[in-house]
This record gives structure tokens, C-alpha cells and sequence, in this order.
């Protein structure tokens, strides 16, 4: 009888899934630019891409209802950096465990910042595994075009929706597959509205301490590397 994986995200099915992922929306995060950028993910083992023209990524992992990574925070509660903080935010799979607000991850967006979601559709032929994997916890996923229109009524302008992956959860055959139409992962990639933050050229001056990422005051910086 299969057995259920202990974290779904290193099972084989979403590792190959992830990478699909990753194709597809390289080529958006690679024409990106700005001084910060963030990577918010519910799998363990995920690392930032390396755009040449970005600087500074902070990186968080969900957890069990909470931030863990650069910053140590409740996902339930406000994101603990400034507002508009952020030139590209990196989602894959955050708003499957159920307690990130999409509204935080707009207000820590900057204007004209990039905005890319990955994650699980629900009307697709992975729901039933997916379910199943997840003892019915990620029932209430929101579709890709649901949260099209969510973004969408807070002015960010959708740039694509695709549909990635294979149309059931098998685990890759090493042969190169194309991502299906009817693949159960999606890609979703936003912009804000508004001038994208133009980086100020200032008189090179010697760094003796780390610079904090855009931290809301009060907001404390992870003692874990």
C-alpha cells in the first residue's frame, strides 16, 4: 500500500514538479531588477534562483504555521518587513499550508516589483494524491485564476497564468518530459502597479555589519543559518 510522504514537498512527484516549475518561471525572474528580493516557500530544500541583476535575497521557509530561515515569525500574523520592501517575491507552494496572507505579500511588494506564485491547482488531476498526502488539509487551496482576481482588484496586472507539470502526480522518468497542458502545477506572474524603485548610486563606503532586509521595527533577524 503506498504510504503517505512525511513532507509532501520531498516526495518524488513534487521534486519533479519544483523543477518544472523552476524552467518556467526563470526567464521572468531573470529580467528582474532591484537591490532585495524574497523567497517564501513551503519546501525545505529550496534556494534562490541568481538573477544578474538582483542583489540582496532574504529567504523564508513555512514550517508548521510559521516563517523560519532569515526572520523568525508567526505566518498568521503581518510580515515582519516595511512596506514595500521587496523588488520580486518568489511564492512556491506558501499559500498551500493556509495561513499567509495574500494582502501582506502585496504590501511588502514594491511598485513595479515582480510577483511570481507557484503551486498546486485544485481542479487538477493531482487533487485526489494531493488530498490524500495531506489528510484533506489543503482542501481550501485557491485556484490560479482566483488568485488572478484577487491580485488583480489590488491593481497588480497579471502578466501570464501556466499551467506546468505532468497531468498526474507520477514521479519524472528522466526522459525530459514537456510540461502538460493539463499539468497540476501552475505558474502565476504579476507586477505592480506603479515605477519600479530605482537604486540611489552612492560614494563606496566600507560595510562593518550586515544590513537588515527591509525589517518592520521590532522585527527580529533568525540566529539559525
Amino acid at each position: 500500500m503506498p504510504q503517505r510522504a512525511p513532507d509532501i514537498y520531498a516526495s518524488a512527484p513534487m521534486r519533479g514538479l519544483l523543477a518544472d516549475e523552476t524552467v518556467a518561471y526563470l526567464p521572468d525572474v531573470r529580467r528582474c531588477a532591484g537591490t532585495r528580493a524574497l523567497l517564501l516557500s513551503a519546501a525545505a530544500q529550496d534556494v534562490p534562483p541568481n538573477p544578474p541583476y538582483l542583489g540582496q535575497w532574504v529567504t523564508l521557509r513555512l514550517v508548521q504555521g510559521r516563517l523560519q530561515g532569515d526572520v523568525q515569525a508567526s505566518a498568521s500574523e503581518p510580515l515582519p518587513f516595511v512596506d514595500r520592501a521587496f523588488d520580486l517575491i518568489l511564492l512556491r507552494h506558501a499559500f498551500e499550508p493556509g495561513s499567509l496572507s495574500l494582502d501582506e505579500v502585496i504590501r511588502v511588494l514594491a511598485p513595479g516589483g515582480m510577483l511570481v506564485l507557484t503551486g498546486i491547482n485544485p481542479l487538477s488531476g493531482w487533487t485526489p494524491w494531493w488530498l490524500w498526502q495531506t489528510r484533506g488539509s489543503a482542501a481550501r487551496a485557491a485556484t490560479p485564476f482566483q488568485l488572478a482576481a484577487r491580485l488583480r482588484r489590488a491593481d497588480l496586472q497579471i502578466e501570464r497564468v501556466q499551467r506546468v507539470g505532468r497531468a498526474l502526480p507520477l514521479a519524472p522518468n528522466g526522459h525530459g518530459e514537456h510540461a502538460a497542458l493539463l499539468g497540476g502545477g501552475y505558474v502565476l506572474v504579476a507586477r505592480k502597479q506603479g515605477p519600479m524603485n530605482v537604486p540611489t548610486r552612492l560614494r563606496p563606503k566600507p560595510v562593518t555589519t550586515p544590513v537588515g532586509a527591509g525589517l518592520a521595527p521590532g522585527a527580529r533577524r533568525s540566529s539559525v543559518s
